[in-house]
């Protein structure tokens, strides 16, 4: 019995010792305070500012989510890289203000909780990797989906779940790299790059539709690549290759497009992600440039945020964008393994 305890005792000790050495060894990290007044703006003085610089993260501590002994424990061993951002590729938010980022870097997807103060690497069953997640969307109940480019599959994260599993679809995807959820036809729209089309599935896999096919004509694609659906109901496309933004009806038809190939911002070089604000600008990650740009409703240039750097406000290659139904930009600072937040502050132009 006596030599049990003292079996037992030495474990609490080396315990003990090695969160003493985590905790001595671990970095501090600095919390985000998504309300504070930066002063960073776009444009600059004397303009009026339209744009504003909140915040960056890329890790949970910045949340104020404390690591379990157990985790101290697994860090110890295996590192903390799988905690922190290193390639992130697209971003979404739930009602309840929960943020999800697609990170093939991780081969997984975080989920920061920023009320309840939780964190996890979301996987499928059995901790399988996810080997490269690059789209992602959140449907009205707060489910998230998400593109696997690799293996060319949808999986879901049900509401409050540490696990994606598969959603078995009835037809073949080739490249599959966004994804874009349309709640009044109860359909997702899978951008299918490989295939140069949008595919609408229902939310049980069953094929209901197909949207254009290779080609430099209207309503035809050469290597589509992020989508995305504004709150009027219209489907915006980044059609890579041919260097524009096409957009369409609820319906799937052909409404207009903008953009043009070109070496300066106003242009397209490499359009990534798009997204839509409550005030119908449209905006356009272009990795080229190193900046996200802002179009009106017709696709005049307005103004463009960022240029090639590591402070903020600026970017090296990003990729995804996520606007919030309160004017939050989040952009996926991919290489510089980060996301960066701003917000929309011009009003109705």
């Amino acid at each position: 019995m006596k030599s049990r305890c003292v079996r037992q005792h030495g474990y609490y000790v080396v315990m003990l010792a090695a969160a003493l050495l985590i905790s001595a060894c671990a970095p501090t990290y600095k919390t985000i305070d998504f309300r504070k007044n930066t002063g960073l703006v776009w444009p600059g003085k004397p303009a009026q500012p339209r744009i504003t610089y909140v915040a960056s993260f890329y890790h949970p501590e910045q949340f104020g989510i404390e690591k379990g002994f157990l985790t101290w424990l697994s860090d110890l061993i295996s590192g903390e890289e799988e905690r922190r951002l290193i390639r992130p590729m697209a971003i979404t938010k739930t009602s309840d203000e929960v943020l999800f980022v697609a990170d093939p870097g991780v081969k997984g997807v975080h989920r920061f909780d920023q009320i309840k103060k939780r964190y996890a690497l979301i996987r499928r069953e059995d901790n399988k990797v996810l080997p490269s997640p690059v789209g992602i969307a959140v449907d009205s109940k707060d489910n998230i989906y998400i593109i696997d480019s690799e293996l060319a599959k949808l999986f879901k994260i049900e509401k409050n779940s540490d696990v994606a599993t598969e959603v078995f679809l009835d037809s073949k995807l080739v490249q599959p790299t966004s994804i874009a959820i349309n709640p009044d036809k109860l359909s997702l729209f899978i951008t299918d790059t490989g295939s140069h089309h949008i595919t609408q599935f229902s939310y049980d896999g069953k094929l209901k539709g197909v949207i254009g096919q290779r080609g430099t004509a209207k309503g035809e694609f050469n290597y589509p690549t992020t989508i995305w659906w504004d709150q009027s109901g219209q489907l915006y496309v980044t059609d890579a290759l041919n260097f524009r933004i096409q957009i369409f009806d609820r319906d799937g038809n052909f409404v207009s497009y903008f953009g043009k190939q070109g070496d300066s911002t106003g242009n397209l070089s490499r359009p990534k992600g798009v997204a839509t604000d409550r005030y119908g600008h449209v905006y356009v990650v272009d990795a080229l440039f190193h900046v996200f740009q802002l179009f009106d409703q017709n696709g005049n240039f307005l103004m463009h945020v960022g240029g090639q750097g590591q402070g903020n406000g600026q970017f090296w290659l990003p990729t995804g964008i996520f606007i919030s139904n309160d004017n939050e930009i989040y952009i996926a600072d991919s290489h510089n393994r980060r996301v960066q937040v701003f917000r929309y502050v011009g009003g109705q132009s």
